[in-house]
């Protein structure tokens, strides 16, 4: 709207008449505001990622105690025998204190995430969108709920890379005349849908043999931070032609002509 005065004089009657005139020649932009359900999901969604980062403060707590002592499990640290290893190892007064006090707040913690995703799986069945968002290998109800609920009206974007401006996975640039400069990701959109994406991208490129192909071209071409990147990309446009044209997985695949029959 500043672009359309080109006056630096700027006080409320301008402004007035600038609003007027915008409206009157149908210039006024449009602005896409979520809908105060859209607002109480999002709100779902973000308590449940503020827990889950909390619980992995904790679980990097006991992982460092672990290996500190000789305990090396790995993932399988948070198994039953790998909890029954580390409340067995032999530590100090205080390290034993800190462990035992971490191992119960790991496991509210635990419990907090187990109650949100009940919660979100049930926001997810009576809605229909992220249900066939869901078809897509390796898009679980927490991406699928986040896709729909963050992107909202999906005509309003106009191709993949106007989505992808948006989530903010596109590079930033410092161009000069003919010299182009590109730099590290604008990450100017929503960091949850971005994380979200990655997350699940990795476990899309395990089931769906066309993203496999791409992410290990890519992995190949421009190493992992940038495949994971790519992959992550692909699959939001992925999920966003599904959201626009209002299909499942299947029929994507059948739209798709580089797929084997």
């Amino acid at each position: 709207m500043r672009k359309a005065e080109t006056r630096r004089q700027k006080h409320d009657r301008r402004d007035a008449d600038l609003l007027l005139r915008l409206l009157v020649e149908d210039r006024f932009p449009a602005i896409w505001l979520p809908s105060t359900e859209q607002r109480d999901l999002r709100a779902l969604l973000l308590h449940r990622h503020q827990w889950v980062r909390m619980r992995t403060r904790v679980q990097q707590a006991l992982q460092a105690i672990a290996m500190s002592h000789g305990l090396r499990r790995g993932p399988t640290l948070w198994s039953r025998d790998g909890q029954a290893a580390l409340a067995a190892l032999p530590l100090p007064p205080h390290a034993a204190h800190r462990r035992s006090e971490l191992v119960a707040l790991y496991q509210h913690l635990a419990a907090q995430v187990d109650h949100l995703d009940a919660r979100v799986e049930e926001a997810v069945l009576p809605r229909s969108a992220a249900t066939r968002l869901m078809t897509h290998p390796g898009v679980g109800p927490v991406t699928a709920l986040a896709t729909e609920v963050f992107l909202g009206d999906p005509d309003r974007f106009a191709d993949g890379k106007a989505l992808a401006s948006y989530v903010g996975m596109i590079p930033s640039e410092y161009s000069s005349g003919s010299r182009q400069r590109l730099g590290a990701l604008s990450k100017q959109g929503n960091p949850l849908l971005r994380f979200l994406w990655g997350e699940a991208a990795m476990h899309a490129v395990r089931r769906d043999t066309e993203l496999q192909r791409f992410y290990r071209r890519k992995l190949a071409q421009k190493g992992l931070g940038k495949a994971r990147i790519a992959a992550a990309r692909k699959l939001g446009i992925r999920l966003w032609i599904m959201l626009r044209d209002q299909i499942g997985y299947e029929e994507f695949c059948c739209r798709s002509p580089r797929r084997p029959s």
